[in-house]
């Protein structure tokens, strides 16, 4: 069974950075979009920033400037590097990446367990 290891979360002042990673535990035959996705308390999760495995990367008009998403494909990691951050941003952040464990699985999506992000302000 694959997991999604997160790491990176924290407490951080506004104005500070942080650097979230997302690492597949197991061996993976192929992964397509990869992406984080946020959660405030009393608010639905929301889209922060997608990476396919190729083409152009997407992010939420809140973070753009300021976030960027990137991947390492040789060890099916995605990263999240978050500067000028704000006490809006704060959130439990997940990452999620559409992936294929063996050649004859079927592609389906799969989560990370979440990583706190507090920024005070």
């Amino acid at each position: 069974q694959v997991q999604l290891v997160e790491s990176g979360g924290g407490l951080v002042q506004a104005g500070g950075s942080l650097r979230l990673s997302c690492a597949a535990s197991i061996s993976i035959f192929s992964i397509n979009t990869m992406g984080w996705y946020r959660q405030a308390p009393g608010k639905q999760r929301e889209l922060v920033a997608t990476i396919p495995s190729g083409g152009s990367t997407n992010y939420a008009d809140s973070v753009k400037g300021r976030f960027t998403i990137s991947r390492d494909n040789a060890k099916n990691t995605v990263y999240l590097q978050m500067n000028s951050l704000k006490p809006e941003d704060t959130a439990v952040y997940y990452c999620a990446a559409d992936l294929q464990t063996t050649a004859w699985g079927n592609m389906r999506r799969y989560w990370g367990q979440g990583t706190q992000v507090t920024v005070s302000s």
